[in-house]
């Protein structure tokens, strides 16, 4: 009887964050409730520079898209330059990633709700196009950066992130050695690295040309279709199958 309550409270305590993920229908054409998003996402013809792919349809608004584009933003006071000047061609991808993170209407299949002072939700292994991804890694592997996660662990004290005590400042390359372990890593998983290629219908892209209309949309659509088809909350399938052998005993009554 004791195995038996055992199985199930590490079923439960498992199962839980995977299925994190609002309840919701409204997954297409959505923003995020977070810090600087709109409610919801309309026409905004004056977003600035590399956040123009979304005016027809933003999430963000042009003050904020302008802001994106500083070396240090009054939106989170989060400088790129904290181990010294960061290379322009690095830059402009976490400029286009954070357009993306801002401005996006087609983020809904992977919005999650967390506990954080400055959002309620946040976006969780958005699937990222193969081309996208190693851009990105190619353009940064010579630019400097002391840490492998940017979401926490930052020095505030200044009122700008700074290194942390007992860090080093290292090449990109050093501290995300692959493509996927930048893409992954340094957004705490906000990104997934995929093999799927821009135009496939099945991967986000950070950059596209809007002349030729929004891929995203698809690709929204689809994860979107899959999670109302009652498709299982993302990794609970691996969590079922090694707990298998345990559970079928435990429904047999022999532990």
């Amino acid at each position: 009887m004791a195995w038996r309550l055992i199985a199930l409270v590490l079923l439960l305590a498992w199962t839980a964050p995977t299925c994190r993920a609002r309840v919701r229908t409204d997954l297409l054409n959505v923003c995020m409730d977070a810090k600087h998003h709109k409610a919801k996402p309309g026409p905004e013809d004056k977003l600035h520079a590399q956040c123009t792919p979304w005016r027809k349809k933003a999430c963000c608004t042009v003050s904020t898209s302008q802001e994106l584009h500083k070396d240090t933003s009054r939106l989170y006071n989060f400088t790129w330059d904290h181990c010294g000047k960061m290379e322009p061609a690095c830059k402009r991808h976490f400029i286009q990633d954070n357009c993306l993170y801002e401005c996006s209407p087609n983020l809904g299949p992977w919005i999650q709700e967390v506990n954080q002072s400055w959002r309620k939700e946040r976006i969780l292994q958005v699937p990222l196009c193969r081309e996208d991804c190693e851009q990105w890694w190619q353009d940064c592997r010579t630019s400097y950066t002391c840490k492998s996660n940017w979401h926490r662990g930052w020095n505030w004290t200044s009122g700008v992130n700074k290194c942390p005590a007992r860090t080093t400042c290292r090449t990109f390359e050093a501290y995300f050695p692959t493509p996927a372990a930048l893409c992954e890593g340094i957004w705490d998983h906000s990104y997934k690295a995929t093999n799927y290629r821009r135009g496939s219908g099945r991967c986000i892209q950070m950059w596209f040309d809007p002349a030729q209309g929004n891929p995203n949309e698809e690709v929204a659509r689809f994860y979107a279709g899959a999670r109302n088809a009652g498709v299982m909350p993302q990794g609970i399938e691996h969590l079922l199958l090694s707990l298998a052998p345990m559970l079928y005993l435990w429904l047999l009554g022999r532990v």
